[in-house]
């Protein structure tokens, strides 16, 4: 290669206004469209942010100047229409782009989604402060889940080396931005809570865009905070920075710094309250000896005049003695009198006693109901003779016997026998049945006699009207 001519050899400085001359003449008046990520502004309240879009990022700034022209205040995830120039920051040699107006667009893509996936989360009950777990005060052992590399886990380390915990501290590294982040950050939680025995899990990062911090506002980071069975710490970003794993998470710290303040027990400053502690328990245990020396003097100055009361006391409890033992005495002699008349009492009420009486009282019954029954039958028998007697005076057995006879005549149709107490009532060749006090007659009608009335025949007693068959 050929050694340049020295008048040929640019300084930095040159080529660098060279450069900012060509894009200062090509792109004096530019439009172009983009999200604002990653806006500062500093103490000079000039606006410095990127402009970017799916593919590629413009460092833009605003001077403070024009922020009257503004319609609205500027902010991350704004979608614009930055209106200005292309020039050189010549300091650094990069090139950027001097805003003169912005005009908004929309919100940026990135934050639409943000706020549909919190929406959407919240409506699930993910960020319900009752779902979450309180934090140890003394964790013993604590699992950090982020870059290796990064200034979180230094920032947290200082803290913990500063404040002298005893706490194990074990790293699971993850990378924490750019594509597959957040299922590599969701698979370590899972690890967390499958092998590793600790107290809590700290998710934690340095500050960023809302690009950069994206890892922990996807849904699988989301749902392995939530089922995680150990608590989950947050110190993702800046004070400024929240995202979905904050919402989840049990305890949300500003910074990584801020969550090693929160968890870790400053050693220095437990020490000395123990020392303090102590200090008080022992000016406490000297003033409450104090106290009981007092009383004790107190109680050995009553101690010295107790034989005489213990004295009193025994003469006391003498008569009290005699009192009760009197007393007992009578009230014993008085319930015993009681006793014998209640035994008495219950002697005359008891089952056999009662069921004694009741025997003797059903034999006298059984004696009396003996003879009211032989009266009763006796009486009855007396009646039933007389009755007899007196129906067999009016029997028509009584009547044969003193000679008469009952003549009957069966019917041809009926079979019937019938009583005849008129001669008209058969003919010649009836055949007719007579009944006598001892047997009877079965005769053929021979001849009939007219019937004549005579006081004889009105005084014969007339039979019953039928007659029993044979």
């Amino acid at each position: 290669m050929p050694i340049p001519h020295p008048d040929e050899v640019l300084t930095v400085t040159q080529i660098t206004q060279s450069i900012r001359e060509l894009l200062e003449g090509n792109y004096r008046f530019v439009h172009i469209r983009g999200e604002i990520s990653n806006l500062r502004i500093p103490y000079s309240g000039h606006r410095y942010f990127v402009l970017k879009d799916s593919t590629a990022q413009l460092r833009a700034v605003l001077f403070k100047q024009q922020e009257r022209y503004l319609d609205r205040p500027i902010e991350d995830g704004q979608q614009v229409i930055c209106h200005g120039r292309i020039s050189v920051y010549e300091q650094r040699g990069e090139y950027q782009l001097i805003v003169d107006s912005v005009e908004q667009a929309g919100s940026g893509m990135l934050q639409i989604a943000f706020e549909e996936l919190k929406n959407r989360l919240a409506s699930e009950g993910l960020f319900d402060p009752g779902r979450k777990r309180p934090i140890p005060a003394f964790p013993e052992s604590i699992v950090m889940i982020t870059s290796p590399t990064g200034a979180a886990i230094h920032d947290f380390l200082t803290v913990w080396r500063r404040r002298r915990s005893v706490a194990a501290i074990r790293l699971l590294p993850v990378r924490v931005q750019g594509r597959g982040a957040g299922e590599e950050i969701a698979r370590a939680i899972d690890t967390a809570n499958r092998l590793v025995a600790a107290d809590l899990i700290v998710i934690c990062r340095g500050g960023g865009s809302i690009e950069d911090l994206w890892a922990f506002n996807e849904e699988c980071v989301a749902r392995a905070i939530v089922r995680s069975s150990l608590p989950v710490v947050t110190g993702i970003g800046h004070e400024i920075d929240f995202t979905i794993a904050d919402f989840c998470a049990d305890l949300r710290a500003p910074t990584p710094t801020g969550a090693a303040e929160r968890i870790i027990p400053d050693g220095t400053v437990l020490l000395e309250r123990i020392a303090a502690l102590h200090r008080r328990l022992r000016h406490s245990l000297v003033r409450h000896l104090a106290v009981e020396e007092r009383r004790l003097a107190a109680c050995g100055k009553t101690l010295a005049a107790f034989p005489d009361h213990l004295e009193r006391l025994a003469l006391q409890l003498d008569l009290i003695i005699h009192r009760f033992s009197r007393t007992s005495d009578a009230f014993l002699r008085t319930r015993e009198q009681r006793l014998a008349q209640l035994l008495a009492r219950l002697e005359t009420q008891t089952p056999l006693h009662q069921l004694q009486l009741k025997g003797l009282r059903l034999e006298h019954l059984q004696q009396r109901l003996g003879r009211n029954i032989a009266a009763i039958l006796h009486t009855m028998e007396s009646r039933l003779a007389a009755a007899a007697a007196l129906l067999h005076s009016v029997s028509p057995l009584a009547t044969l016997a003193r000679g008469y006879a009952i003549v009957r005549k069966q019917e041809a149709t009926t079979r019937q026998w019938t009583v005849l107490t008129d001669s008209g009532e058969v003919a010649r060749g009836d055949r007719v049945d007579v009944l006598l006090a001892r047997g009877g007659l079965s005769c053929e009608v021979l001849a009939t006699t007219p019937a004549t009335t005579s006081p004889a025949a009105e005084e014969r007693p007339t039979p019953g009207s039928t007659a029993d068959e044979r």
